[in-house]
């Protein structure tokens, strides 16, 4: 398999006045394309700090970061934006959508940047997306005219609007119920079954298994890298409710 996101000894050194805090020390990984990978940790361990450079949404203090094999270390700020636009979907454990906006208009809003979009093209991308998270009725709805993971669902469609080659969501299933939780990784797993690479913060065991391999951290290092050996099944857990 390609290797889609490489680091190589990141350092992330956050300064508050006079004390330096050492997030990450030295931190070197591969994640392959269709991978779907769940990194672990306690709170302070590093693994946001980490998802947060990989998503571009921050930079290394010390070391190296290739997506694709390019180096996105040398990419100015609109260089990263752009990157992050068309080929990074994020997910949150707060769902981040727009209150008083449509689910079909919160999974175009990625789609408003690019400008070789019609308006046509955005709506049947935005629905084509709510319907690959199984909300293709809901897609006037308002947040609050749907549940909580239904609105995760809805973020789940806009991280995919723009086709991104990685996803990463940071604690996708922190706010949902067990069932729930189940029913998003079972969408994760099909995405991921379709060649979508996922990245996945959790601190939940449970939904860790769910994933392909578990990568741990613990004080700003990796501790341990390991495939998961009795993967769990989306599908086949949420049986269990329908008995």
């Amino acid at each position: 398999m390609e290797t889609l996101i490489e680091v190589q000894n990141i350092i992330k050194i956050y300064k508050m006045g006079e004390i330096e805090v050492r997030a990450l020390k030295g931190i070197s990984v591969e994640i392959k394309k269709g991978e779907f990978v769940a990194i672990m940790g306690a709170s302070g361990s590093g693994k946001s700090t980490f998802m947060n450079i990989i998503g571009c949404l921050d930079r290394p203090s010390k070391g190296e970061y290739f997506l694709e094999k390019a180096n996105v270390n040398l990419l100015n700020k609109d260089q990263l934006a752009d990157l992050r636009n068309k080929k990074i979907g994020f997910i949150f454990q707060s769902f981040n959508i727009l209150p008083r906006t449509s689910a079909i208009e919160n999974v175009e809003l990625p789609l408003l940047y690019n400008n070789s979009i019609s308006n046509k093209e955005r709506r049947e991308r935005a629905y084509n997306a709510l319907k690959s998270v199984g909300l293709a009725e809901r897609t006037s709805s308002l947040p609050n005219q749907l549940s909580g993971g239904q609105q995760q669902r809805v973020a789940i469609a806009r991280a995919l609007v723009n086709e991104p080659i990685v996803i990463m969501a940071d604690e996708p299933t922190g706010n949902l119920d067990s069932r729930t939780s189940y029913e998003i990784m079972e969408i994760f797993q099909k995405l991921n079954e379709n060649g979508i690479t996922i990245v996945m913060v959790t601190h939940e065991p449970d939904i860790s298994q769910f994933a392909g391999s578990n990568i741990v951290f613990k004080d700003g290092r990796i501790i341990t890298n390991t495939s998961v050996k009795e993967r769990k099944q989306a599908s086949a857990e949420l049986k269990k409710y329908q008995n």
